[in-house]
């Protein structure tokens, strides 16, 4: 016989119909505007029959500078990209973008949802780059809400004292290894981990769901 999850326990009602995907971008630099975006990592997650959020799929792109884009040589030291490496496998930046959307929108129509939420470590720079890349891709339509957007960095300094990622995912006790860290899709695996975290102890401390007298 199949669970029933009750209302509060379904992710179509746990986050006001939203469906939240983790991201994390590389890029060459810290402008969205002139500089590229070179690699966008995600993690999708889903709600048990329990009520427990876990990470499931996740989406992996290398992408090619935009013609013109600024490439920061202190950046690209910092994540060790080398843009123009074949061996990347690197595709366009609207490939990137509409392939990245459509899979968003798949699992958020799947959860029932009515819109995607971005979720990421100091989120506006992630939701720069991408609204960014959409734009110059002339993408008008994206899954994610235009203006809203969670930011684990902020969450994990109100629920664990640490707003940096390393020392948030200790305290979380989730594994983090910096010889991996600075890769699109392994800083999205974590903080997708963290997130999960954050609000399944949420959960199980009785704050959700709702309840009202």
């Amino acid at each position: 016989m199949e669970t029933q999850v009750a209302p509060g326990d379904q992710l179509k009602n746990r986050f006001r119909g939203f469906y939240p995907v983790i991201v994390d971008v590389e890029t060459a630099g810290l402008c969205s505007q002139t500089d590229a975006l070179l690699e966008i990592g995600a993690y999708f997650v889903r709600m048990t029959p329990t009520g427990t959020l876990e990470t499931e799929e996740h989406f992996h792109a290398h992408v090619k500078p935009f013609e013109g884009a600024n490439l920061d040589k202190e950046a690209l030291e910092f994540n060790g990209i080398d843009p123009f490496n074949p061996l990347r496998g690197a595709i366009d930046e609207k490939e990137a973008i509409s392939s990245f959307f459509k899979a968003v929108d798949k699992k958020r129509k799947k959860a029932g949802c009515i819109r995607a939420v971005m979720v990421a470590h100091n989120a506006m720079f992630d939701f720069g780059f991408i609204n960014a890349a959409a734009r110059r891709s002339r993408i008008t339509k994206s899954p994610f809400h235009p203006f809203t957007a969670f930011d684990t960095a902020t969450l994990a300094g109100f629920v664990y004292g640490q707003t940096v990622l390393a020392k948030a995912c200790a305290a979380a006790g989730v594994e983090y290894s910096t010889s991996e860290a600075h890769g699109a899709l392994y800083d999205s695996k974590v903080e997708a981990e963290l997130f999960c975290r954050m609000v399944n102890r949420y959960r199980v401390l009785g704050g959700w769901p709702l309840r009202y007298e």
